[in-house]
């Protein structure tokens, strides 16, 4: 299996994943935040595509980890939701590993890419699935420890401790 066809795998495993996660949880919030995180892995599929084929590739910013952040305020706001998220903990650390994964695999694709234009096409998808990989290690942390949870890693509401 060459470097196109491993890609484009990954990116479709990791949509249907998140497409799956989407259609399970009860959370609409939580299904919007799954179902942009499936869109971007489909972007990803399109850009190693257009990679396959010699297209140089153009590809817009993510704005689901903005979004996310949102999303997860409103989440905050409603405890009520931990209860049917927290039988989804498991599927969430499969995720979080997903991810770590595809940030391993596509910064190892950039340093062995010849081209200067592909492998920094590789590394703004490394850097897109690192905002993957923030998001579900926040969805996490929110749900195994909500009493511990600080949003987004903002501590400046620390002052004073």
């Amino acid at each position: 299996m060459n470097i196109f066809d491993f890609a484009e795998k990954m990116e479709l495993d990791g949509k249907k994943y998140y497409e799956k996660l989407a259609a399970e949880t009860p959370v609409a919030g939580l299904a919007t935040i799954f179902t942009r995180l499936a869109e971007d892995e489909q972007k990803h599929y399109d850009v190693i595509q257009g990679l396959r084929a010699g297209v140089s590739g153009n590809m817009p910013d993510s704005t689901v980890l903005e979004d996310s952040k949102n999303l997860f305020q409103d989440l905050m706001k409603d405890k009520t939701v931990l209860g049917g998220m927290k039988k989804d903990l498991d599927g969430y650390l499969h995720a979080v590993k997903i991810e770590e994964d595809s940030v391993r695999f596509y910064e190892d694709a950039a340093r062995k890419e010849s081209s200067p234009e592909t492998s920094a096409l590789l590394l703004r998808i490394a850097a897109e699935e690192k905002k993957h990989l923030n998001i579900m290690e926040n969805l996490y942390d929110f749900v195994l420890k909500p009493e511990y949870f600080l949003a987004w890693r903002e501590f400046s509401n620390l002052e004073g401790l």
